[in-house]
């Protein structure tokens, strides 16, 4: 009787190991499940590369527009007729253009500074703003 039980209990574990492994449908509905999955965690994936370039190219950018600004505010430059230029930085481009105007409260002129840089084809730009007094003294 107990040799009865062992080739029964045999039986069932190879019957079970017959079963145990995927069909053809469930394979190919995983196979169906990926192709869907994977182009969209891919595109996912390139909007957060973007993202991060466009993200360090504008701290670079506002840090560029910034030194630009402060310099030609400093050397009074702003009042000279070039009012752009560019500036490379680690092999990339960051072209820049003042726009100065008149301000509602004294004599007072805003200047605007506009850097445009691009990131993979794409033109961004950054823009600072400050106020001067043209009958101020040095």
């Amino acid at each position: 009787m107990r040799a009865e039980g062992i080739l029964r209990d045999r039986r069932q574990v190879a019957r079970r190991q017959l079963t145990a492994g995927f069909t053809l449908v469930e394979a190919l509905a995983s196979l169906a499940f990926l192709s869907i999955v994977i182009p969209v965690a891919v595109q996912g994936l390139r909007i957060g590369n973007l993202a991060g370039q466009v993200a360090e190219r504008k701290s670079d950018a506002a840090r560029i527009g910034d030194k630009v600004l402060s310099e030609l505010v400093a050397t009074r430059q702003w009042q000279q007729a070039a009012s752009s230029g560019s500036v490379e930085e680690a092999g990339r481009e960051f072209r820049w253009q003042l726009q100065t105007t008149s301000w509602n409260k004294e004599a007072m002129r805003q200047l605007t500074l506009i850097v445009t840089y691009a990131v993979q084809g794409q033109s961004y730009d950054v823009r600072l703003s400050t106020l001067v007094d043209p009958s101020a003294e040095l």
